[in-house]
């Protein structure tokens, strides 16, 4: 058997304010558990996605450190139902206090394309496919 992806884990500084930042995206964390260490659901299409403090990774990880607050190298995408639909969340994390890194624009690639940052500072893409096609 080949290894198969099955959890994506962030570390976040405060747990919170993450639960908050994810559940404007749509997903659905257990009601209450805004002051666990660890926190994890099971996404529609099985995926996991979990959210642990970094209290709870130094305790396993002893030489964990927190990390700077800027964007890293990797990216979570959420897809949208249509170019409208980028904008309007987009616009609804911008609004709440979130970071816009790039406003929605259509790309040469052929989506809608928008990134905003959690509140660790990690890049959140949102993307639609556009109607037209793209050459190249």
């Amino acid at each position: 058997m080949i290894p198969q992806l099955d959890v994506i884990g962030i570390i976040v500084t405060d747990m919170a304010a993450s639960l908050t930042f994810y559940r404007h995206l749509g997903i659905n964390f257990p009601p209450g558990c805004e002051n666990q260490p660890h926190v994890q659901t099971t996404l529609s299409n099985g995926l996991k996605l979990a959210l642990d403090t970094d209290s709870i990774t130094r305790a396993f990880h002893a030489e964990w450190r927190t990390p700077p607050r800027d964007a890293g190298r990797i990216v979570i995408a959420f897809r949208c139902a249509d170019p409208l639909h980028v904008d309007s969340v987009y616009a609804s994390l911008v609004s709440a206090g979130y970071c816009g890194e790039l406003d929605p624009h259509d790309a040469f690639w052929g989506h809608r394309y928008a990134i905003v940052q959690d509140p660790d500072g990690n890049r959140v893409d949102l993307y639609a496919g556009l109607d037209r096609k793209v050459s190249g």
